[in-house]
């Protein structure tokens, strides 16, 4: 390239400002802040030549230098064991509704059930400077250690606590609801019960309701039928194979989550059994593939929107001002929704 040619060259286009905004609707810079953060009122004539100014010369905020000058980064992070799971993709789009309206974005943490991959995450997301956190990871790790400023930063724990000042706990009733899941299976008959649990440390609330409604309608927990999946539908499968090859195999299955319902269901499909005729099968958390098998599954709804929603309206309480005291429980609770499988 020439000297001629590089000096006809294009320039680099520059970054529209505030002050260009002014500039053209003829007011002061300070007055385009006030319309675009909503914190001061501005006549409607005003705020209308401003935005007309804002379409015009296509202006967009710079978070980047909004977020060094007032030390915030408008994210959430939340740190989930599965995002391919429909219960956990339902709380995430509940937590980004409620704080999207608010400004800010969510940063979504996979940690596929692993501790080491959660406190990775943790440190990671306390590195980039999240405004908040909201931990879903089934039972959450109990060990992690917050530096000074850590301290800081407000956590919303779902199904657990850590022990932070800012940290509130949304609880959903798991064991009133697999009480009365079981109870409804002990009401129409069925006495054999099997329960395919979750993976070791995870769902422990369920398996208490299940016992306890056992034990209240007198009838054995067999330790034969006490098995375990992954929380996966491939896991639902193989537990419910091994159930169904007992001498004596259950009458009623509850499982600890849909898809180990719907892998179980699968089963029942391959050996031709006649659900609920020669078994009963039952979920938890009433995912929207609930309703696309044959039969519809009978579940426990476990209010995955709501908590993720919940979850956005704690942290923003929080960030805002308007809530500054000690940690809050929130529990929500899990009704049982009959369908066809039992």
């Amino acid at each position: 390239m020439s000297w001629s040619d590089r000096a006809e060259a294009p320039a680099t286009p520059t970054r529209v400002t505030i002050a260009n905004v002014a500039d053209r609707a003829g007011v002061s810079p300070t007055t385009v802040s006030h319309v675009l953060s909503g914190k001061r009122v501005v006549n409607a004539t005003t705020r209308e030549v401003v935005m007309e100014a804002i379409r015009e010369l296509g202006y967009r905020p710079n978070h980047v230098a909004r977020n060094l000058r007032t030390r915030q980064s408008h994210m959430i992070a939340i740190v989930v064991p599965d995002i391919t799971n429909p219960f956990y993709a339902v709380l995430t789009r509940g937590l980004a509704d409620a704080v999207d309206s608010a400004g800010y974005g969510t940063y979504v943490c996979n940690t596929d059930g692993q501790h080491e991959r959660e406190r990775k995450f943790f440190e990671d997301v306390m590195d980039r400077g999240v405004d908040g956190i909201v931990f879903a990871s089934g039972e959450t790790v109990s060990d992690i250690t917050f530096g000074p400023g850590e301290s800081s930063t407000p956590i919303i724990c779902i199904g657990d606590h850590l022990d932070h000042p800012l940290c509130d706990a949304i609880t959903p009733d798991d064991e009133a609801g697999s009480r009365e899941a079981t109870a409804f299976l002990t009401s129409r008959g069925y006495r054999r019960i099997a329960m395919i649990q979750g993976p070791q440390r995870y769902g422990s609330q369920r398996t208490a309701g299940f016992r306890a409604a056992m034990q209240a309608a007198k009838h054995k927990v067999a330790a034969e039928l006490m098995v375990r999946g992954d929380w996966t539908r491939k896991g639902g499968y193989q537990a419910m194979r091994s159930l169904m090859a007992l001498d004596s195999p259950p009458d009623a299955v509850f499982c600890a989550n849909d898809l180990m319902a719907i892998g179980a269901l699968d089963v029942a499909h391959e050996l031709e059994l006649e659900v609920p005729g020669d078994v009963a099968i039952m979920g938890f958390d009433d995912v929207d593939a609930a309703t696309i098998v044959t039969p519809q599954l009978t579940t426990v709804r476990n209010p995955a929107y709501e908590a993720g929603s919940t979850a956005g309206d704690l942290l923003l309480s929080r960030l805002s001002g308007r809530y500054t005291g000690a940690g809050r429980t929130v529990v929500l609770p899990c009704p049982l929704v009959v369908r066809g499988t039992a």
